[in-house]
């Protein structure tokens, strides 16, 4: 069991790249759900515009990132390529505005799919390689 003397007396503040890759993580997501309610209510909708659904599993994990949480940036890393795959599906079949749009939808995927990335990599190295156990209560 530690003792007093081995464990910090206060948090530790995270360093740049944390906060840039967090900073990158939670914009390129917010833009992500204000392209998508965008895209699906009023720039290009299709049918019943009930695919603006699709923006929901993009609200959950805003709390964890903000938190610095390193299984939701993990999640989302996987989350991110249904979106990506949606967004190239769209580029490559719809015309006009949609496309475009599709097109900016990869972008922010890659954006946030990176930001993930280069987050979990960057504070795994600063942790000495310990268990993910670890560093998710920092």
């Amino acid at each position: 069991m530690p003792d007093a003397t081995t464990l910090p007396a206060e948090p530790v503040a995270p360093d740049g790249v944390v906060r840039l890759t967090r900073a990158m993580a939670v914009g390129s997501l917010l833009a992500m759900i204000v392209l998508g309610l965008a895209w699906e209510l009023w720039l290009a909708p299709t049918g019943n515009r009930t695919l603006v659904l699709k923006v929901l599993p993009l609200a959950i994990p805003i709390a964890g990132l903000l938190k610095h949480r390193m299984y939701t940036y993990r999640w989302v890393s996987l989350l991110v390529w249904l979106y990506f795959t949606e967004g190239v599906v769209r580029a490559t079949s719809d015309g006009g505005l949609s496309a475009v749009l599709a097109a900016v939808q990869v972008v922010l995927c890659l954006v946030l799919f990176t930001a993930c990335a280069l987050h979990v990599r960057w504070r795994f190295r600063q942790a000495g390689g310990r268990e993910s156990a670890a560093i998710d209560r920092t």
